[in-house]
């Protein structure tokens, strides 16, 4: 039995304490955060945090984020917090901005995927941070089955996690709508292990020149630091292609694919930020910050309407555009066409 708590009209203290005291009793709530809904469990109990991993089929050297709602929790986790971590976390937490740094004693193993670092953030939601407040750092990867679009909303999550999971907190749609920008500060050069809800060009604007890791435009590793940079991503159950180069000839690339495919038999879906003559159509908005809010409702949306294809306009990598492309070549397991 699965627990579901309308919280849209803001924090209800006898709802919250429900859902904290799920936390406290080592169980999996899912709750809104700003970019993503997530699934939390208590950071630092062991037990709690494989049934996050048991819940979602997510392999276990995947690291988890850790959610605070205060900047001492920082030093609880941490063995070590740098001069830049302290001055990003000042400038822009609480918000969509994960920090990997030198693990404390303190986490357990599970919660970092064995790794000798820890990804921490304060998210920039009120039921987010109320929720922590009152409970404990919880580790709250994004809450979809593992592979699986993130959820930004909450039937998402009940789509994928009704009747396996204790609690699930519906505070309406989540406003970024992709998940944070991941920073390890761990090593000598700053270095960007996911774009994110925080554009890449506002971090360096705080702390200067910032490496990108080659993973960050698709190439394997062996070991992941943070999540989203080892294992197939946010893939619905139709076929994703996605077409990049000039907005001009993306348009007319588009156009010819649906026109081949459906010549094909196939129910083609196509979302993007213009309208296409497709079987299923799903906009995704005029700007970064719409799109980045609906690519994933996108996704799941055209999986519900039974497309066998789904053909993604690519978009500018500026500002989140960066984050969606991220996403959106993830998605298509890197079957790119070039317009």
């Amino acid at each position: 039995m699965t627990v579901v708590i309308n919280m849209r009209d803001g924090i209800d203290e006898r709802k919250l304490a429900v859902a904290v005291r799920f936390i406290l009793d080592g169980k999996l709530v899912a709750f809104p955060t700003e970019t993503v809904y997530g699934l939390g469990a208590d950071a630092l109990n062991e037990k709690a945090v494989r049934r996050i991993f048991e819940a979602k089929g997510r392999p276990a050297d995947n690291p988890l984020i850790v959610h605070i709602a205060r900047f001492d929790d920082l030093y609880l986790l941490a063995r070590d917090v740098p001069g830049e971590a302290k001055v990003l976390a000042r400038k822009f937490w609480p918000g969509p901005l994960t920090l990997v740094l030198p693990r404390g004693e303190g986490v357990p193993d599970v919660t970092t995927g064995g790794l000798d670092t820890v990804a921490v953030r304060m998210p920039a939601h009120p039921i987010a941070l109320a929720l922590i407040r009152e409970s404990t750092p919880v580790a709250a990867p994004s809450a979809n089955i593992s592979g699986k679009p993130s959820p930004t909303l909450a039937e998402h999550v009940v789509d994928d996690f009704y009747g396996r999971i204790e609690c699930i907190i519906d505070a309406g749609e989540t406003r970024i709508g992709v998940e944070s920008t991941v920073l390890d500060l761990s090593s000598e050069k700053p270095t960007l292990l996911r774009p994110g809800g925080l554009p890449l060009e506002e971090i360096e604007g705080v702390i200067g020149e910032v490496r990108i890791h080659p993973a960050v435009r698709g190439e394997l590793v062996e070991v992941a630091r943070a999540p989203g940079m080892k294992y197939r991503h946010y893939s619905p159950n139709a076929q994703v292609i996605l077409v990049e180069g000039p907005r001009d000839r993306v348009r007319d690339r588009v156009t010819m694919l649906v026109e081949e495919y459906r010549s094909r038999g196939l129910r083609v879906g196509v979302m993007a930020t213009r309208e296409y003559d497709a079987d299923e159509f799903v906009h995704l908005g005029s700007t970064d910050v719409e799109v980045a809010r609906n690519v994933f409702r996108a996704l799941r949306e055209l999986d519900k309407r039974d497309v066998d294809i789904i053909i993604a306009e690519g978009v500018d990598e500026k500002g989140l555009g960066f984050a969606v492309m991220n996403r959106l070549r993830k998605a298509a397991g890197y079957r790119i066409v070039w317009a």
